[in-house]
């Protein structure tokens, strides 16, 4: 990368108005992520920065800079302490337009069938593996890799695109204080084994990697436009989950009718999924955020069962007859006003034009109104169904 990276981390570098490390940060958040470990080597410093103790698109950072160069490998054994017993594994200078909540599903098939598994990778079809070398699979087991050669130029296959998921017991095969190469030094010992699977992305999915001046130079606008989606924005007491009145604790998550199917089936037609909520029972004190955050905590865990996700969740807690202070007052984000949904069409790659909200109150229909989106009336039944019909409606260009 020459002088593009004489003084700057890879990931760093700007893509479309912003360092690419953050477009990463939003991927991983919009699955469901909390925590998320920057492991920084060359110039962490800037990362830890910019970075480190920041909560960012409902995820909480951390970073770790490495004190000497380390590897790829040597970076996890470094990071052990914050390790899950299991975790996802990203690079940070690619990213593929991957569902990272049915990745780890097909994790957790895999694990079923053979618990001793230790890994799996991602893979993405490629007309020409030259310049990344190749990864051999059998029956869904990876059984090699080809390192990049001249032999390879040319050759269409599947190569590795930086996303894992690993058991910690990888880490007691990487040496400790020392460099090491997780793909060179501790996957072949787990593949000789018979203790890495794969999947393979979709045939076309969009993938990057800047590792090169050409392809930085493509994600400038690349990027932005393969992120770009529609938007569904659901009201949620009364519309995903039943209302019992100012319903916050979690034994009280009641979803409606194909809820969740609904949102499943946004997730697969590749929209973004946002939830926006009116609050106001913090204000009067009948239970505080916390209690908020468990509830969608709640939310996204038995999402994941049907291998759906919301992307993110906007709150407004504050009331004008609150009865907590620091929570009374009129605020531009409780619906009928649009401040949740501006919030997050802002924050978030949304085509305003292409987007639509479902709720069952009139100031949900209002407040998509001075959003400039488009609404549809919840009135009970089946969410899917409604879903479904809406946006046939919508593309359609007519409007109920």
């Amino acid at each position: 990368m020459g002088e593009l990276t004489a003084s700057t981390p890879k990931p760093m570098l700007p893509v479309a108005g912003r360092p690419f490390l953050e477009h990463l940060l939003q991927e991983i958040a919009r699955y469901g992520v909390t925590h998320i470990v920057l492991l920084a080597g060359r110039f962490g410093e800037q990362i830890a920065d910019l970075y480190d103790g920041r909560r960012l698109f409902g995820a909480h950072i951390e970073v770790l800079v490495e004190r000497e160069p380390l590897g790829t490998a040597g970076a996890l054994r470094f990071a052990e302490e914050r390790l899950a017993s299991e975790f996802l594994l990203l690079n940070g200078d690619s990213w593929i337009d991957a569902d990272l909540v049915h990745f780890a599903l097909q994790w957790r098939t895999a694990k079923a069938v053979q618990p001793t598994l230790a890994a799996q990778m991602l893979l993405q079809s490629v007309p020409d593996v030259g310049r990344y070398g190749s990864v051999m699979v059998d029956n869904g087991r990876v059984t090699a890799f080809r390192e990049k050669a001249r032999d390879l130029a040319g050759c269409s296959g599947h190569i590795n695109a930086g996303v894992y998921l690993l058991s910690k017991e990888v880490i007691g095969l990487i040496p400790g204080g020392v460099a090491s190469s997780l793909e060179a030094d501790i996957l072949p010992l787990l593949i000789s084994s018979r203790q890495v699977v794969a999947v393979a992305a979709p045939e076309n999915t969009y993938f990057i990697d800047i590792g090169v001046p050409e392809s930085l130079a493509r994600a400038q606008e690349a990027l932005q436009r393969a992120r770009t989606r529609a938007a569904v924005f659901f009201d949620r007491d009364g519309t995903l989950n039943r209302d019992f009145g100012y319903t916050h604790r979690v034994e009280d998550l009641a979803w409606m009718q194909d809820a969740r199917e609904a949102i499943a089936f946004a997730n697969a037609a590749g929209f973004l999924v946002f939830v926006v909520t009116n609050q106001a029972g913090v204000a009067r004190g009948l239970y505080d955020e916390r209690a908020i955050a468990a509830f969608h905590g709640a939310m996204q865990e038995q999402l994941f069962d049907f291998g759906a996700h919301i992307d993110a969740i906007e709150w407004c807690p504050h009331h004008i007859d609150g009865l907590v202070e620091a929570y009374r007052k009129q605020c531009g984000c409780r619906k009928p006003l649009p401040g949740m949904l501006n919030n997050l069409l802002g924050a978030w790659p949304a085509d305003r034009t292409r987007s639509l909200l479902i709720g069952d109150a009139e100031t949900d229909m209002q407040a998509a109104g001075a959003a400039g989106i488009r609404a549809f009336r919840y009135e009970g039944g089946s969410l899917l169904k409604l879903l479904q019909k809406a946006i046939s409606t919508f593309e359609e260009g007519h409007v109920d």
